[in-house]
């Protein structure tokens, strides 16, 4: 009987352990905000303080490297901060929690000086867990939960799973194909010819930024 008890503890244990990792790396790119470099024009027409000029003109200039590059386009045409920062609740260039700069970090709707310290303090970020547990001690669940909408980390090409993959924004089952047929991966060159084949070089570029090759 005791035997039997500790063969059940084992396998729960394997399963809570399997079901943990699974949900570490399930969703690496934050959900909730559109990525200003797939929004298509009548999405973007909708949002705050967007005119039809100031749309084909952000379209014509991506794909923009950096919310900072972003930035940077919208008070040239026109907008003030407050009214940049009022369309970012609404369509975002996602910070890299673990390269992004300053200047990017407080770009964040809701981050401020105080998380600018500490999204660099807790580097390398490698799980949502960890942010949650991090982040969450100074703004708590829910505030955490609207500052994970503008971030991501870095997916392994060679280890992620299907469900981080596709938390890329504009990935769909074509592309999550081809990120797993050509493992392992080894080089960017290596990305830039094979992903090469299916888009052009601007999305190329854009889906570089969000993976990694450990």
């Amino acid at each position: 009987m005791t035997r039997r008890f500790g063969i059940r503890l084992t396998v729960c244990a394997a399963v809570i352990c399997a079901l943990a990792l699974s949900m570490n790396v399930r969703a690496q790119v934050g959900k909730g905000v559109l990525d200003a470099n797939q929004a298509t024009e009548p999405e973007l027409l909708k949002m705050p303080h967007m005119t039809l000029p100031i749309v084909k003109g952000l379209i014509a200039g991506r794909n923009f490297k950096s919310i900072v590059d972003l930035n940077t386009y919208l008070l040239g045409a026109g907008l003030t901060q407050a009214q940049a920062m009022e369309f970012y609740t609404k369509a975002f260039v996602h910070v890299n929690l673990n390269t992004g700069t300053a200047a990017e970090i407080l770009l964040v709707p809701g981050a401020g000086n105080k998380m600018t310290r500490e999204f660099v303090e807790y580097r390398p970020w490698t799980s949502w867990a960890q942010f949650d547990k991090e982040i969450g001690k100074y703004v708590g669940q829910e505030a955490t939960d609207k500052l994970k909408q503008y971030v991501f980390i870095p997916i392994d090409l060679n280890k992620a799973t299907d469900d981080a993959i596709l938390s890329i924004p504009g990935i769909g089952s074509r592309m999550l194909r081809e990120f797993k047929e050509y493992r392992p991966w080894t080089s960017k060159d290596q990305f830039d010819k094979e992903i090469g084949k299916y888009v052009g070089a601007k999305e190329t570029d854009r889906l570089w930024r969000f993976v990694a090759i450990k």
